[in-house]
């Protein structure tokens, strides 16, 4: 059995599904291994994401488990199974690991949500909007550096599924370089508002009781919803989160947020006025 160096966050997150199930229903590592005759070590591995783990020994893992959500265990199979070399692996070695975990989460979502409060959301940046941002980050990045991220922002943006943004009027009004970067910014957002798998909101500076200001999140649609992922920035990357009290935390979060938006025609009334305010 090939032990991993580095496994990708998807790997780890089947490696902790499976942890999860097993500590629901109550076993040591021992005990599990004694029921799938296999030694703790492997156990160990196989909830670390440092091995892989076929279809058979999930279904035996789920089913010892007394895990009966037959949805649930077929996404875990397919995440313990599937070899795609997705497009990010061109970039492996180029740029940090968390930009090919967030590209390959992206990859197999069935949804995503996202909340912006003073930026507007990456999926959805002009590139020249894009060069701003990463020509401001510290330490700073060299020009070949901030090339290869918006080369990789670009292909990230060619989604299908559907997608929620609700943005803040403060991130469009933030001019991350000039009028004219800001003017375009603009202009996409009100194209791409009109695509079908596409709704942009907005939450106008004159809206009473509104304290989501720290609100900024990237809510990730899995499989099942379950295996949902929240994607937060941190220091040194996206940090992912996906346990279910997180998870529904966040969901409610969403909920209230968009409620307080305007509806996605007014929002891209209100997006075109500002363009001309410009």
């Amino acid at each position: 059995m090939v032990q991993r160096r580095d496994p990708t966050a998807r790997q780890l997150r089947l490696a902790i599904e499976l942890r999860r199930l097993r500590e629901a229903a109550g076993l040591t590592p021992l005990e599990a291994s004694t029921l799938l005759g296999v030694n703790r070590v492997q156990i160990s591995q196989i909830e670390s994401g440092l091995v892989g783990v076929s279809e058979q020994r999930v279904r035996r893992m789920a089913s010892h488990y007394a895990c009966t959500d037959e949805e649930f265990i077929a996404a875990l199979v397919v995440m313990a199974t599937d070899r795609t070399r997705g497009w990010w692996e061109e970039y492996r070695g180029l740029l940090p690991t968390p930009f090919l975990d967030l590209s390959e989460l992206e990859h197999h979502a069935r949804f995503q949500r996202h909340v912006a409060i003073l930026y507007v959301p990456g999926l959805l940046q002009t590139e020249d909007y894009s060069r701003a941002v990463f020509s401001a980050r510290l330490p700073e990045l060299t020009g070949e550096e901030i090339e290869l991220r918006i080369q990789h922002r670009k292909a990230r943006q060619r989604f299908t599924i559907p997608y929620e943004a609700v943005i803040h009027e403060a991130a469009l009004r933030i001019r991350v370089s000039d009028r004219a970067v800001s003017r375009a910014q603009l202009h996409r957002l009100v194209e791409l508002s009109e695509a079908d798998h596409i709704n942009v909101r907005v939450i106008p500076f004159d809206l009473d009781g509104f304290a989501g200001a720290a609100g900024t999140m990237t809510y990730v649609g899995g499989a099942v919803p379950r295996l949902d992922t929240v994607v937060r920035d941190a220091l040194h990357g996206s940090a992912f989160i996906d346990s279910e009290a997180q998870l529904t935390t966040y969901r409610t979060s969403f909920r209230k947020v968009e409620r307080a938006s305007l509806d996605p025609v007014a929002s891209r009334e209100f997006i075109h006025r500002l363009a001309k305010e410009l």
